[in-house]
Parts: C-alpha cells; structure tokens; sequence
C-alpha cells in the first residue's frame, strides 16, 4: 500500500507540473498581458516599463525559470489587475464555487444513481427507456443553454428566482439546478450499465437460485459491487463540475473561481489564472488518488494485487 500511494503521489506532482508548464506557456503565447491590462492610448514607454516591472521582458525560459523558483517557495505571484497575492485572489472565490458545487454534487448522487439503478431493475421497460431518453436529453444539453432556458422560464417569465448574482438561498437554486442536472443524467447512464453487468454475474443467479429474496439480493450482492465501478465515475463527476462552473458561473453571475477565470484570462492576469489552474488540479488530482484508495478498501482483489499475492 505504501508503494501504491507512492507511485500516485508521483504521478500527482508529475501531472501537477504539466498543468503549470502547459499554462504557463499557452497564456504567454495568447497575447501580451500588458497590451490586455492597459488602454490602447497607453504610451509606448509605460507599456515597457509595465512590462519589465512583471518580468514578461526576460526571455520565455527566464520567466519560467523564475515562475517554478517562486512556486516551489510558496509564491504564486501577484495580480496584475488589483497587485494582491494571486492565492488570496482565488482563496475567496473558493468558498462561494463550493456554494454551488457542493450541493450540485449532491443532486447528481441522490438522482443520477437511484434513476439508474431503478432503470437496470426495469430494464427494457417504459419506465427503462422514459429514464434513459431523460438521461441523454440532459447529457446532450449543454449546461449554458440549459441556465438560459432556466432563466427565461423561471427568473423572467415566472420571477420565482433571481436571474443571478449571490445572495440567499434563492439565488443559488437555478445555477445548482442547472450544474446538478447534466451530472445527474450521465450517472444514471453509468448507474445502470453497472448494475446490469452485475446483475448478469453468476454469483447473483446462485444467490436466487438458492431463494435469497431479490431485494436482499439487490442490497447486499448487486449495489455493492456496482458501487465499485461508480466510483470511478464519481471521480469525473468532481472533474466536470468543477469544469462546468465556468459556464454555469458565467450565465448566473455568480462571483466564484469560474467567473473569475473567465475575467482573468480576458486580461491576461497571469499569475491568477495560473493559481486557479493549480488549484483546480490539486482539487481532482487529490479526488482520484482518495478514490484509488477507496477502491482497495472496497476489493480486496486490487489489496491483494497490490501486495503481490496471487
């Protein structure tokens, strides 16, 4: 176990410095920052003096160099728009993108996995196919059309919430809505092609066939061993949520990490984005490692495999 945790620590810090390199590079190669931050009637001699106070006049390798010296020392620079620590900048947005996606999580649980399930028990159905035909209409739908028709429907024509911004709890019903529903619709796809190939195992047949009543075996044999496989899809679904912010941030106003990225990488704001981006990574990198983690719990074949044995 200890060289297993090892090994996706490793992969981790791998993974971690080829989402710093990648930004770093891509938003340097997009545009100048000082161009993007300041007016167009900015003097030629203030736009080189911007620019050689952040450092962006040193050569592409010089900046980087400086940039993996000052992250590996806690620093994760300033930003440019308002000259704060780029991780005070994003540290508070993060509570209110946790507003959203926390709840939004939970909504895909408590309908993505009950829908499939109950979908594979009725396999081939009306209720099978009214739940799969729901599922990939909100799979399909992009999440900033689905805000959209949320907020024409239920913040303009029938003004039962705010079209957005960040307040009580009105305000976060339609973006959590919105956020929650595609997940929810992906899960219960997964859901049931889960528990359908467990439900075809022969130790399923030899439970009924020894008269274990079906919902004891459904419970105790059948969700059990599809929670492994959804496990791994509840991983992505952290991955997409935190992806999905951005639009569903942007459509709703709502002031979190993704409407601040959207306005960082409009400006250029270097080290914010950059800051964002690790964070973001750390975030679904430390999710997938718990989730490896859990698997061994769950299978003792992967804690043996692990271990050697045979």
């Amino acid at each position: 176990m200890a060289r297993f945790i090892a090994v996706r620590l490793a992969r981790a810090l791998l993974t971690i410095a080829v989402v710093v390199t990648f930004a770093f590079v891509v938003l340097r190669a997009s545009g100048d920052p000082a161009r993007a931050l300041l007016s167009p009637e900015t003097p030629a001699e203030a736009v080189e003096a911007f620019r050689k106070a952040w450092g962006l006049d040193a050569p592409l390798w010089v900046q980087y160099a400086r940039y993996l010296f000052a992250v590996v020392h806690g620093d994760l620079g300033q930003s440019m728009r308002d000259g704060r620590s780029a991780i005070t900048v994003v540290a508070e947005r993060i509570p209110v993108t946790l507003m959203l996606t926390a709840p939004a999580l939970i909504l895909n649980l408590l309908i993505g996995i009950p829908a499939g399930i109950y979908a594979a028990l009725k396999r081939d159905s009306i209720a099978d196919r009214v739940v799969m035909m729901v599922a990939v209409v909100g799979f399909t739908v992009p999440s900033f059309v689905l805000g959209l028709v949320f907020v024409l429907a239920f913040a303009v024509e029938l003004a039962w919430f705010p079209s957005g911004g960040a307040g009580g709890w009105r305000h976060l019903v339609l973006p959590v809505i919105t956020l929650g529903l595609g997940g929810a619709a992906v899960l219960a796809r997964f859901s049931r092609s889960a528990m359908l190939e467990v439900l075809g195992q022969p130790y399923i047949r030899a439970a009924s066939a020894k008269g274990v009543p079906w919902p004891r075996v459904v419970t105790g044999h059948a969700l059990p061993n599809a929670a492994i496989a959804l496990m791994t899809i509840v991983g992505f679904m952290v991955g997409n949520l935190i992806a999905g912010t951005v639009l569903v941030e942007s459509v709703f106003s709502w002031p979190g990490i993704g409407s601040l990225l959207v306005v960082s990488v409009a400006s250029r704001d270097l080290a914010v984005v950059q800051c964002i981006l690790l964070v973001v990574a750390a975030a679904m990198i430390t999710t997938n490692v718990t989730i490896d983690l859990l698997y061994g719990m769950l299978d003792p074949r992967l804690r043996e495999l692990r271990s050697g044995r045979r």
